[in-house]
């Protein structure tokens, strides 16, 4: 269950910050909306990550299908592994 509280709850921070944990940010509600998460830094690093690889990802397909995909062959040979 998301762990929620009003960011009037920051008063008293050291309680909100003792809930967080890793894989369980707390959100904070502003005017009952959402409105902030406060998230462990290895839940943020890994994040991060993930947006990066997604990011490099997409633009590696973009530059494929505008200059044409490699074959197998032609990788393995790039990476010296041909033959193997």
């Amino acid at each position: 269950m998301p762990n929620i509280k009003r960011v009037s709850d920051l008063r008293n921070y050291t309680d909100v910050l003792h809930d967080v944990a890793v894989g369980e940010p707390v959100f904070l509600t502003k005017n009952g909306r959402g409105r902030y998460a406060i998230l462990d830094m290895a839940d943020y690093e890994k994040t991060q990550a993930t947006l990066r690889l997604l990011s490099e990802l997409a633009r590696n397909r973009r530059s494929g299908e505008a200059e044409g995909w490699l074959t197998l062959e032609a990788v393995e040979e790039h990476l010296g592994i041909a033959g193997e």
